[in-house]
């Protein structure tokens, strides 16, 4: 085991796209982690998710060896963090097992709103925090207005800030020096009763649970009796090790170290991350602070297509909780799809990716509803609760006022695209609370946006009117009154509930009038003729109607008496009559995911 002197546990933090996984693989191959043939672009991102997005969406951790100038060998443990705003709770679990941070700023793109959040988590848990300036090489770095705007932005000295290009192996060196200067070594006392925290865990089908953990206290050896403070049971610790990025056994792993290690567990609601692992004799009886609970921001249905699929949609989310324990699920029954689940997300790109990820990885076909948000109603019973599923929703008569979450929105833009996203925030029923010129090539605005307009398609629309350049986060402000009203699709008077909606009254008309216009081009026509309608309450607000598939059936008549091509007509009418009470509409996959598009 290393001295713990001699350790050094850090983390990575950057905006999205500002080369955080291109520096992790440099670091890796200079300290000589992985040999040339090994080494392939963004090798941490070993979800096939994230190397086609282009995203870190896991933590990753790697062990390197590197001899310092100072001829001393540390062991560094570096943690690899997400940049998107949607896996901030990935990001503050790993910083929860660091002692420093190597913040990364692209030098010629500046400070971007996902740099604030990471670097603000980072203070929070007092970490050291190393400025490095990336991709110096490009023509269009801006090094001394990127060192103006770190110290403006974040408040951290930058005069002795490393310039580097991952790509191009520039200061690579000079950022594990810094790392082995700045980053105290943990404080670790291997005397005291074993304590590790858990910040990751997975589920491998060989080998059972694989729970990721940073040792404070103690030491831990293979073989040892081991339990989880929050859970019940004792385990045998069958195999320990590190990563180098590859596994690689270790025998036993001391304080202040970072290692994972198995125990053949088969119930993965064992196993919660921020939990403290100890010894099951002579453990510790404290456990370490964990980690702030973070709730769920967007609610969405998922259910199988296949009735059949729903025990495995249970499995799937399961293993997938195991690592990403901000995600959460409820069984939920819907009359048009069905038995499904009701899943809670941090935010929409958090919920596009656990949909992708149970489709591939666990082979499922589903159907997703429309995401919607919490929202609390108090009864004229004087009670007050909180509603996820717009189903839910008492009668208008029963309640006495509705509340919904407010967010705060802060938006970085070059200054050329402020007029069309100053008009994309109004539509959404935003209040500007500031707006400040940084430079001439960026500004911040500041709103105070409702999180269900948010929610539907904003972040795509802030994507598209600024070409791309503007970026944002966003933090849960409150919850305030407003007129809200739920709003009904009817096929042929039967009420869809999947795709039912809560919003604003001012809202609702036109919302209604898209949505059932939308329905009209995705609902295959019929044998007879469907009315799609948009219901407050008992009123309808907008209706659309889907003309019948015809057979023609005075075909055959060719001249002869009128009459005879009216019968068959009659008749025809008749049939239809019969088929449209009996008749069941199916509705397309693409119906559900209508509600989300339905402004554009």
């Amino acid at each position: 085991m290393m001295d713990p002197k001699f350790i050094r546990n850090f983390s990575i933090i950057a905006h999205i796209d500002h080369g955080k996984s291109t520096l992790a693989d440099s670091l890796m191959r200079i300290t000589g982690a992985v040999a040339e043939r090994e080494a392939k672009a963004q090798l941490l991102d070993n979800m096939e998710l994230e190397r086609e997005r282009g995203i870190t969406i896991k933590a990753q951790t790697v062990r390197l060896m590197y001899k310092a100038d100072d001829g001393n060998t540390y062991q560094m443990n570096l943690i690899d963090t997400p940049g998107h705003v949607d896996f901030s709770y990935e990001v503050s679990r790993s910083l929860a097992a660091c002692d420093g941070a190597v913040l990364v700023v692209d030098a010629a793109q500046g400070v971007e709103a996902q740099t604030l959040a990471n670097v603000y988590l980072a203070l929070e848990n007092n970490l050291e925090v190393i400025p490095v300036l990336n991709k110096i090489d490009l023509p269009s770095a801006d090094i001394e207005g990127t060192k103006q705007q770190i110290e403006d932005a974040i408040g951290i000295d930058c005069s002795d800030a490393i310039l580097a290009s991952a790509k191009e192996m520039i200061g690579i060196k000079d950022i594990l020096e810094a790392v082995v200067k700045k980053v105290p070594p943990p404080t670790a006392d291997r005397t005291l009763p074993l304590r590790a925290m858990i910040f990751d865990s997975w589920f491998d089908a060989y080998q059972g649970v694989v729970v990721l953990c940073r040792l404070v206290d103690g030491q831990v050896k293979k073989g040892d009796r081991i339990k989880f403070m929050q859970g019940t049971q004792e385990y045998e610790v069958l195999k320990l090790g590190t990563y180098t990025p590859f596994p690689k056994e270790e025998q036993e792993l001391g304080a202040g170290e970072v290692g994972f290690f198995i125990c053949g567990i088969k119930d993965i609601r064992e196993v919660k991350v921020g939990d403290t692992v100890t010894h099951s004799k002579k453990g510790a009886t404290e456990p370490l602070p964990g980690f702030k609970r973070i709730t769920p921001m967007v609610f969405s249905g998922i259910f199988p297509v296949v009735a059949s699929d729903y025990e495995q949609v249970r499995d799937a989310l399961d293993k997938l909780i195991l690592n990403d324990s901000s995600l959460t699920f409820e069984v939920e029954k819907s009359a048009a799809l069905g038995f499904g689940y009701r899943c809670g997300f941090l935010g929409l790109l958090h919920m596009e990716i656990v949909q992708e990820r149970l489709e591939r990885e666990f082979g499922l076909n589903l159907i997703t509803t429309a995401p919607t948000v919490v929202y609390k109603v108090k009864g004229t019973d004087g009670k007050e609760f909180e509603i996820e599923n717009p189903a839910f929703l008492p009668d208008p008569t029963q309640i006495e006022w509705m509340a919904e979450p407010y967010v705060k929105v802060t938006v970085h833009t070059p200054p050329e695209f402020i007029g069309s996203i100053l008009k994309l925030c109004e539509d959404k029923r935003g209040v500007q609370l500031k707006m400040d010129y940084i430079n001439d090539r960026k500004v911040i605005i500041e709103y105070k946006l409702p999180l269900n307009e948010m929610v539907m398609d904003f972040y795509d629309r802030l994507k598209s009117i600024s070409k791309g350049y503007a970026s944002m986060e966003y933090e849960f402000l409150s919850f305030e009154e407003s007129d809200l009203v739920k709003l009904d699709i009817l096929i042929n008077g039967e009420p869809v509930d999947a795709l039912s909606l809560i919003v604003h009254r001012s809202k609702a008309v036109p919302r209604g009038k898209m949505l059932t216009e939308k329905m009209r081009e995705l609902i295959p026509r019929q044998q007879y003729q469907v009315a799609i309608q948009a219901a407050i309450g008992g009123k309808i607000v907008a209706r659309e109607t889907l003309s019948a598939i015809r057979k023609d059936v005075t075909a055959k008549c060719y001249g002869g008496d009128i009459s005879r091509k009216r019968k068959l007509l009659e008749k025809q009418k008749e049939g239809k009559k019969r088929m449209k009470q009996i008749g069941q509409v199916e509705v397309p996959q693409e119906a559900f995911l209508a509600i989300l598009k339905v402004e554009d």
